[in-house]
């Protein structure tokens, strides 16, 4: 295995103002990652406003509405290197119309960042971002407790809102949570130890994000390969070549493999694995490579390559986590598009069984009308059969969006459970 520079991706959630696009920009801003003319664009717009600071917020806050309300509207993508790994960062927004973008930012994350204003603990929003996280099994969760500054570095305080959260995340579904003590506005913690709270001693937030370890947040045990596309190029030089080109979604396959082909069921061994760069030994999630079989078959896109004892399960009725996009309800016997892995396929909600309450966590049989950004569990049948597993055994595999078959808009996502 070649050693490439680890990329993470984290998202940040909390409530409104609680300094989420500070703390990205003090990250940014401490770590060096920032060029001269943003820093002077940031420094002009935060004078406009007649703040005295140069407002960091600002870095991240790329629409200008959002500039403007000192709000973040959308997931803006911010990227950043450090010798020890590259970051992606998915800033998503705290107002509670916006669940959907957190949603979108954090399903590809290995990080949830959970801010908390020190001043005013958990609140809600709280509550559903880090209950989203686990929904979503992000594998790890850093809660960031924020503006220490205006509680003059209080340790009890801090204590406080940890015993708090912890209080409430042992009901979720979530391994790895971490507390921090920062202030994102004067750097205390972030990327520099703060010398105001010699009490803590934990690591900054930046030592923790190039430091966890992600390795294996992966699913390297099942070997998953939906086909994307097949590539025939038909050339006098490539002449017999037949490849199907994916993404490993899971596991790990070798050349001289045994595999399996879905929906057929027909058995080959592995001739080559192509990669952008050459040939390869093995390929393992989330590579994308060619894969050339040693038998002709019939593979299309949307099939996929498995082990012969390693078989995801193949079927048409689906219980589905689903959080919903669209202004117009999710309807009980609606029908939608569905894209799962590769694959393309109409469906039916066959039954809503319950909508979530996200501040309780209790689940309302009553009112099952499922609008904007509301979390519910329903029953689905596929027109074809899908190749599948549980969202929480494989985070490609277990995972499907909703389209409306007019306007193609993506109006839920969902996890299979």
């Amino acid at each position: 295995m070649t050693q490439h520079t680890e990329l993470l991706r984290f998202t940040t959630a909390g409530s409104v103002d609680d300094g989420k696009s500070t703390l990205i920009g003090r990250l940014l801003y401490d770590s060096k990652a920032i060029f001269e003319d943003q820093l002077e664009a940031v420094r002009a717009s935060s004078e406009k406003r007649g703040e005295k600071e140069v407002n960091l917020a600002l870095l991240t806050d790329g629409l200008k509405a959002e500039r403007e309300q000192g709000i973040t509207i959308d997931v803006a993508y911010r990227y950043f290197a450090t010798p020890k790994r590259k970051f992606i960062i998915a800033d998503t927004p705290g107002h509670i119309q916006y669940t959907r973008n957190m949603v979108t930012g954090a399903s590809t994350a290995n990080v949830a960042l959970i801010l908390i204003d020190a001043r005013k603990g958990v609140l809600e929003q709280t509550r559903r971002h880090a209950f989203i996280a686990s929904l979503l099994q992000i594998p790890h969760l850093v809660v960031c407790i924020n503006k220490m500054d205006l509680v003059d570095y209080d340790q009890d305080r801090y204590e406080e809102i940890k015993e708090e959260f912890a209080g409430f995340s042992h009901k979720l579904d979530v391994k790895d949570v971490h507390f921090i003590p920062i202030s994102a506005l004067k750097g205390d913690n972030v990327v520099d130890r703060s010398e105001k709270m010699s009490w803590y001693d934990g690591t900054t937030l930046l030592y923790y994000l190039e430091n966890v370890h992600i390795g294996s947040d992966h699913n390297f045990i099942d070997m998953r390969f939906p086909v994307q596309f097949v590539i025939r190029p038909n050339t006098d030089e490539f002449h017999d070549y037949r490849g199907y080109a994916g993404r490993m979604a899971g596991g790990v396959l070798k050349k001289d493999d045994k595999v399996m082909l879905l929906p057929s069921g027909f058995t080959s061994t592995v001739q080559k694995i192509d990669a952008y760069d050459g040939e390869l030994e093995e390929a393992y999630a989330p590579m994308s490579v060619t894969v050339l079989l040693k038998d002709d078959l019939d593979l299309s896109r949307g099939d996929m390559i498995v082990r012969e004892n390693n078989v995801p399960t193949v079927g048409q009725d689906l219980e589905i986590m689903v959080c919903w996009f669209s202004n117009k309800p999710l309807q009980a016997r609606g029908k939608y598009t569905i894209m799962h892995t590769t694959q393309e396929v109409r469906c039916i909600v066959k039954q809503i069984r319950y909508k979530l309450n996200i501040n309780t966590l209790h689940r309302d049989e009553e009112d099952l009308t499922i609008g904007m950004n509301d979390i519910s569990r329903v029953v689905i049948r596929t027109t074809k059969p899908l190749y599948y597993d549980s969202y929480r055994k494989n985070r490609i595999t277990g995972s499907v969006i909703f389209i409306d078959e007019g306007t193609n808009e993506t109006i839920g996502a969902g996890m299979i459970i």
